[in-house]
């Protein structure tokens, strides 16, 4: 029954993490708007005066929220990460039987072993791994591969043709890598746009602006 504990927490963490994706997405999207202060601009004019076409108590209190959650984050995806592993391990452990055990005894303990095995199996039918988002689209540039293939700001990245989420990778890097090595050719691309999973493909290429798709990532 540790194996389904384990997996209940973890569907918890993950849902807490995904409210908290949505809160910074939507911090993201106010923040980046046509004409808004961007994630780190500045807040006073070419003459060193606050600026007036923005509200800055409100952008300042956005920005420090927006710090608060992404801090939030790290925490929770490392958790994540550690009942990742001990699902695996389980996953994996072999079943160990006592030497000593017969009759009635070997009886009751290979039912117990069956039950356990039952259990563990059904706590990890569903792969933990399946639809964790590992980067999120916070910038694309117009007219981009990425624009007019149709991924929108603040899609949340489970699976980049063969770049799925596995600990401890710069799935940035092998992202950017998947890219290149599928320049001119169509590339799958599975996202979470608000909470809903949707299936599309981007086919990175050269354009009139820098790099092959015209988006920049953050890795969650």
């Amino acid at each position: 029954m540790v194996g389904a504990n384990v997996k209940g927490e973890t569907m918890k963490l993950m849902e807490k993490r995904s409210a908290i994706e949505s809160e910074m997405n939507g911090i993201i999207y106010r923040l980046t708007q046509p004409g808004g202060p961007g994630l780190s601009g500045n807040l006073v004019d070419s003459e060193g005066f606050p600026r007036t076409d923005i509200d800055i108590p409100v952008v300042r209190a956005d920005r420090h929220r927006l710090a608060e959650l992404r801090n939030d984050h790290k925490e929770i995806t490392k958790k994540i990460e550690a009942s990742i592993e001990i699902l695996h391990s389980a996953r994996l452990a072999p079943k160990s039987s006592s030497p000593g055990d017969s009759g009635n005894n070997e009886t009751s303990s290979s039912l117990n072993a069956s039950s356990d095995n039952a259990a563990a199996s059904a706590a990890m039918d569903v792969d933990p791994f399946i639809n964790i988002p590992f980067a999120v689209i916070d910038e694309i540039a117009d007219a981009s591969p990425t624009a007019e293939d149709g991924l929108q700001l603040g899609d949340q990245i489970v699976k980049f043709g063969d770049v799925q989420y596995q600990a401890g990778e710069n799935l940035l890097q092998k992202l950017a890598s998947e890219a290149q090595a599928n320049q001119d050719k169509a590339v799958s691309v599975f996202v979470l746009r608000q909470g809903s999973p949707i299936n599309l493909t981007v086919t990175p290429r050269a354009w009139e602006g820098r790099g092959l798709l015209g988006c920049s990532f953050r890795v969650l």
